[in-house]
């Protein structure tokens, strides 16, 4: 499986912290993902009764499946560490954050997610990105005409 990452989460948030935890597939969600089936837009996570759960993360169906009843968009469980979950409710009530998925990949024989506690950022900061990001790309060509 190819890393996927959620550019969105890095535009839209500051990401404060990261942690990887599992997820809780189906088999045949499992074989999807592997085949590049797997989306983060749009995904955010939850904590309720101290547990995590990924909202709104697409998983293609499974083109050899046969159940026609398959609800791509299913609210997933994370696995973390319950001292970790704790932590980060309480800084999420705090301090006004969220938890939002950043990257989904294979370790080994696990499919993967890293979540980051992030802050939302305010449509003038996102300006002030697009216009930094514009810059240096204009910085960047500069240099390769200069160079040849």
């Amino acid at each position: 499986m190819k890393p996927v990452k959620n550019r969105k989460a890095f535009f839209d948030y500051d990401i404060l912290e990261t942690l990887e935890v599992g997820i809780v597939l189906r088999g045949y969600e499992v074989k999807s993902a592997r085949q590049g089936g797997f989306s983060l837009k749009d995904s955010y996570v939850i904590v309720k009764d101290e547990e995590l759960f990924l909202l709104n993360a697409s998983i293609a169906r499974y083109k050899y499946m046969s159940n026609d009843e398959y609800d791509s968009n299913r609210t997933r469980k994370l696995l973390a560490n319950k001292k970790q979950i704790i932590s980060w409710s309480s800084k999420m009530k705090q301090n006004n954050l969220t938890i939002v998925p950043l990257k989904a990949y294979t370790k080994g024989e696990k499919i993967k997610l890293e979540i980051g506690l992030g802050r939302g950022k305010k449509k003038y900061e996102k300006k002030e990105a697009l216009k930094k990001k514009e810059l240096d790309r204009q910085l960047h060509r500069e240099k390769r005409e200069f160079m040849i």
